[in-house]
């Protein structure tokens, strides 16, 4: 299964500047998730990270991997958020840099299903640009309903 921008825009709730999948190339239900984020000079945070030479902050690169978890977690419950609906990190393990995300850069967000239990999803995650990996970690999340 794909999902192009219009619906991933119904399955997060995350707005500009800070949405951070553009397209869903496939989903393995209740498994994997293969997702792009397109890298533009025109993102906001180059203005200060950095000038002189700009590179994706890594905690953007998490959050993107974090954000296509969520795509892979709403799929496999059949759900959509609603607005009673939030979905949080609740931990970052083995996060590793290994090459700098920079402008014009394609990145491929893979995460696999690693465990769900009791309202805890775990994921392994990998971002690339082509064949080389950008950033690797283990993503624990949760949802929750509020008030």
């Amino acid at each position: 299964m794909t999902l192009d921008i219009h619906q991933i825009l119904k399955m997060l709730p995350h707005r500009y500047p800070i949405l951070l999948v553009d397209r869903v190339l496939e989903i393995d239900k209740g498994k994997s998730i293969k997702a792009i984020k397109n890298v533009s000079i025109n993102e906001p945070f180059f203005l200060g990270h950095f000038p002189h030479r700009p590179v994706m902050p890594g905690v953007l690169i998490l959050e993107a991997l974090a954000q296509a978890a969520a795509i892979l977690a709403f799929d496999m419950l059949g759900k959509v958020p609603d607005d009673k609906t939030v979905y949080y990190f609740a931990g970052i393990d083995g996060a590793r840099f290994k090459r700098p995300v920079e402008p014009g850069d394609q990145l491929i967000l893979e995460v696999s299903l690693d465990r769900h239990k009791s309202g805890i999803f775990k994921f392994d995650a990998c971002a690339k640009v082509g064949e080389d990996i950008a950033t690797e970690a283990s993503l624990m999340c949760t949802m929750r309903t509020i008030a």
